[in-house]
């Protein structure tokens, strides 16, 4: 099978390629505009491969993205290619909105173009999957999960614009009957995670002694998915998934974020000890962020049941592994910490200043 990934450099996006492209026979066309986020250097193992290709292409330029299709062939689609961060969206909703909704608008656009030349053989095994977030469905209290089902509540522009792109996937399927796949997961870690992330934020300021910052009281509640794992729930959405269908997918490991970082601190005290104490003393309180939702919980009932998926790297095993990885490819992050970003705080505008 050929797939068109959207994103293939940013972080889940060269997971999922180097997991096709060690564990299946596939071909793969990795479409990225290649922003701050987009990083080639994430894919540079698999770089030579001859099922692989790099198009250095912004899913917003429609002719650009109709002119790839033609090129390539694709047999499926897999939309990655997002603007990411809610603390950058809070600090420039315009560029989220530019790639998010227009860019995904105009990609869907060729993709319509692209479906409908399809012989008929083609075209009945032709699949849109969309990637997409928990963060939609907005904020649970101290129960509950979210489902397929769930209401729609995004509170973040960031957030919000990922909620039009699924509506715009969704609508395309019901209007021009293009086999769309929407798939909402919740929060990812592991290898190749841009730095203002989470996890990679705290282990490369710890590894900097360089104090921790935690939202509030660090009690906001999320749900972690290991990328892998993510990867190969993405391939068998694709693979085997209804069309027009939306599957959650998560890794059933809530944490409270405060927790989170002291797990990551004593696994830090164990693999690179600090000269004098703990990392645990580097933890420092802050503001929260404007809209900061409480808790994310996926209910993964439907893909487990229908398609067999189920997370395979529990989160104590995949946190030690993931700090392990940043441990050993410092050169990795630092080549991104030369550039612009050098782990300071975003989104920190008032809640008067829209701009």
């Amino acid at each position: 099978m050929k797939i068109l990934i959207t994103g293939g450099c940013g972080f889940i996006g060269s997971n999922l390629i180097r997991h096709l492209l060690t564990s299946s026979s596939h071909t793969v066309i990795n479409v990225d505009k290649l922003t701050y986020a987009g990083n080639p250097n994430s894919l540079a193992d698999v770089a030579e491969d001859h099922r692989y290709t790099l198009c250095h292409v912004d899913i917003a330029d429609l002719e650009a993205m109709r002119g790839v299709f033609a090129q390539h062939g694709p047999d499926a689609v897999m939309h990655l290619a997002a603007e990411s961060h809610v603390d950058r969206s809070i600090d420039g909703p315009a560029a989220f909105i530019q790639t998010n909704v227009v860019g995904t608008f105009h990609l869907l656009t060729a993709a319509v173009d692209y479906y409908r030349g399809l012989a008929s053989q083609r075209a009945a095994s032709f699949r849109f999957l969309h990637v997409s977030t928990d963060e939609v469905y907005g904020t649970l209290g101290a129960t509950g999960e979210f489902s397929e089902s769930t209401p729609y509540d995004p509170h973040s522009p960031y957030s919000a614009t990922k909620a039009a792109s699924d509506h715009l996937a969704r609508a395309w399927k019901t209007t021009y009957d293009l086999p769309v796949i929407v798939t909402n997961c919740s929060n990812n870690f592991g290898p190749y995670q841009f730095p203002e992330k989470l996890l990679p934020l705290m282990i490369i300021k710890a590894l900097g002694e360089q104090s921790l910052p935690v939202y509030g009281k660090g009690e906001n509640i999320r749900d972690w998915l290991y990328v892998l794992d993510h990867a190969r729930a993405l391939c068998r959405v694709l693979e085997n998934g209804r069309v027009g269908q939306t599957y959650n997918i998560g890794g059933d490991s809530q944490r409270r974020n405060i927790d989170l970082v002291r797990s990551l601190c004593s696994i830090l005290d164990e693999l690179n000890p600090r000269r004098d104490g703990r990392y645990e003393q580097l933890i420092k309180f802050v503001p929260d962020r404007p809209g900061h939702d409480f808790r994310y919980a996926i209910d993964s009932t439907k893909i487990r049941s229908e398609l067999g998926w189920r997370p395979q790297f529990d989160l104590e095993t995949s946190l030690r592994q993931t700090v392990h990885w940043y441990l050993t490819h410092r050169d990795w992050w630092q080549s991104i910490l030369d550039g612009n970003y050098q782990l300071q705080r975003l989104g920190q505008v008032s809640r008067t200043d829209p701009s």
